[in-house]
């Protein structure tokens, strides 16, 4: 569900995963490292809560109020977001869940979701894929993502752009770690984003 007075400047941007533990939660603080100038709102979504301090929980929606390691949204204060929620929902309960969070005030102008099921309920600016490749599983969810992004990004041995292609076309990214973003994908992504119509 998208916010129903969305801003036209505002960016909501996507990180969705193949397979559980692919590395979502550390492209997106590699993402809010790299984009410091969007001061992002980080949101994890997951089907059960997670095991945390320092959260002002409200039902579905708590908010980490302590940068650091322990949790994914400390994670993703200690990467430089300006704020960060967990919304533990179960697929039932997500649009609800979703409609509140958009109430929330002082939310800022750029959203950061790290998550597949999300884009069952918006239309992002700018989706990216974490994929494994071929081996293991795929989580059923990320049929959302596979249709949605505009760029897989995946580990290799060096940092490599396979392909940026024009605009409307899929980029292909390789990188040595997600928590670090090369400047041609840090440039791809500021066109992105500052070109969407």
């Amino acid at each position: 569900m998208q916010p129903e007075n969305r801003i036209g400047a505002m960016a909501i941007v996507v990180v969705g995963g193949a397979t559980r533990g692919v590395g979502k939660t550390a492209l997106v603080c590699g993402l809010i490292a790299a984009l410091p100038e969007f001061a992002w709102t980080a949101v994890k979504i997951a089907a059960h809560p997670h095991e945390g301090t320092g959260r002002q929980r409200h039902k579905t929606i708590s908010e980490e109020a302590e940068a650091g390691q322990g949790t994914d949204t400390a994670r993703f204060l200690a990467a430089g977001a300006r704020r960060a929620f967990l919304i533990a929902a179960k697929d039932r309960e997500l649009e609800q869940s979703l409609a509140a969070f958009w109430k929330i005030p002082d939310l800022g102008e750029h959203v950061l979701f790290e998550s597949n099921r999300v884009l069952g309920y918006l239309r992002p600016d700018l989706c990216l894929a974490i994929d494994a490749g071929a081996g293991g599983a795929k989580k059923s969810s990320f049929r959302l993502v596979a249709q949605q992004r505009d760029a897989t990004v995946r580990l290799g041995q060096k940092d490599d752009v396979e392909s940026i292609p024009e605009p409307g076309a899929e980029a292909v990214f390789e990188l040595v770690r997600f928590e670090r973003i090369p400047l041609p994908m840090q440039q791809w992504l500021r066109a992105h984003l500052r070109g969407r119509s």
